[in-house]
């Protein structure tokens, strides 16, 4: 099969690999049908994550066909189309006992071209698969699914929900890339008063606003002086870091008020400093995480009840054997507009 394979920091290429295989009874073998790309595959590329060793496939989040099962798979059958998560999960050991499947001590967590293949490629193996991946109804197309698998669940449970959002807030998300929009569309199920995006390209910032920021700022903008100015002085209930950089995390603490929650959900590479000497004292509450997925099954009947609207969150679409053309758009989105991209089995 053909599969894009990691080669080194700066290096990739959609090469011939061998066909996967079971591996375990609880595998499963999946065709592709829709895939796509994530930050983190940038982050990957640009060295970030020196657990990706050369010669890995890459990608953790698709759509497929189930083509065979492993003998410890009871709940999928051939041909049935679902949903890969980013997160893999034993089941047993204690984090996910306790829910926290990111977090997993049995194999799972974050796997999928990580530590194993992944999923940017004709055919996956999906291990795990009967707690991994998630039957889809007929209704919803796989462009749309293919956003559940990372994106919706780790904005959700990381930014929104770790962020602890409630109704009356304002909130400041920081990188309005596709993490950032689509934590803008899981906080208004809260009820915020308000919220205000930070972004250094106007094409993510005019589509922050479609998809419902109140105010949009550019870094020049002097963000705290104007989240002060509609915040009475007061700052951020809520700020969530999208973007995984020092200066991004360093301006969030700015932009958060005494008592107020910091979020981040950006992939960071690089050390970023924590002024403690100003935040000791203002109450503040910072959190970390790796997505758990645990909501995934809840934002799939929100998507069937149309609560979601994935489809604008999608601006190239592409063949799978397309994929270094897609990597290069998603990489320069100032340039290209890009967002989401798609690429789907021709």
């Amino acid at each position: 099969m053909k599969a894009l394979v990691y080669g080194g920091p700066g290096e990739k290429s959609w090469k011939d690999v061998p066909d996967p295989r079971l591996a375990g009874p609880r595998d499963a073998i999946v065709r592709v049908d829709a895939v796509t790309i994530c930050g983190t595959d940038l982050h990957i590329l640009g060295g970030d994550v020196p657990e990706v060793r050369p010669g890995r496939i890459l990608g953790h989040e698709a759509v497929g066909t189930v083509m065979s099962v492993g003998a410890g798979v009871g709940n999928l059958a051939e041909g049935d189309r679902v949903l890969a998560s980013c997160i893999s999960a034993c089941g047993v050991c204690r984090f996910c006992r306790e829910g926290r499947y990111g977090q997993c001590l049995g194999g799972g967590g974050w796997i999928l071209g990580h530590t194993v293949d992944g999923v940017q490629a004709e055919y996956a193996r999906i291990p795990f698969a009967d707690l991994s991946t998630y039957r889809l109804p007929a209704s919803v197309p796989d462009e749309a699914a293919v956003l559940l698998a990372d994106i919706l669940p780790t904005s959700y449970e990381v930014g929104v929900l770790n962020g602890g959002v409630t109704p009356g807030d304002t909130v400041v998300v920081v990188g309005a890339g596709p993490i950032g929009l689509a934590a803008i569309q899981t906080a208004k199920l809260f009820s915020p008063s308000r919220i205000v995006v930070v972004d250094k390209a106007q094409s993510r910032l005019e589509a922050a606003k479609l998809f419902g920021a109140d105010l949009t700022l550019r870094p020049e903008d002097e963000p705290l002086e104007a989240v002060r100015a509609v915040t009475d002085g007061l700052g951020a209930d809520v700020v969530i870091e999208a973007v995984g950089t020092p200066a991004t995390f360093e301006l969030c603490a700015t932009l958060v008020r005494p008592g107020g929650r910091l979020a981040n959900v950006g992939v960071h590479g690089s050390p970023a400093t924590l002024h403690l000497e100003q935040l000791w004292i203002r109450d503040v509450t910072i959190t970390t995480g790796l997505v758990d997925t645990r909501t995934t099954p809840k934002l799939l009947d929100m998507l069937v009840a149309g609560q979601f609207d994935t489809a604008q969150m999608v601006t190239h679409r592409f063949a799978l054997g397309e994929i270094e053309q897609a990597y290069d758009v998603f990489s320069r989105p100032a340039e290209t507009g890009a967002l989401k991209v798609v690429l789907s089995r021709g």
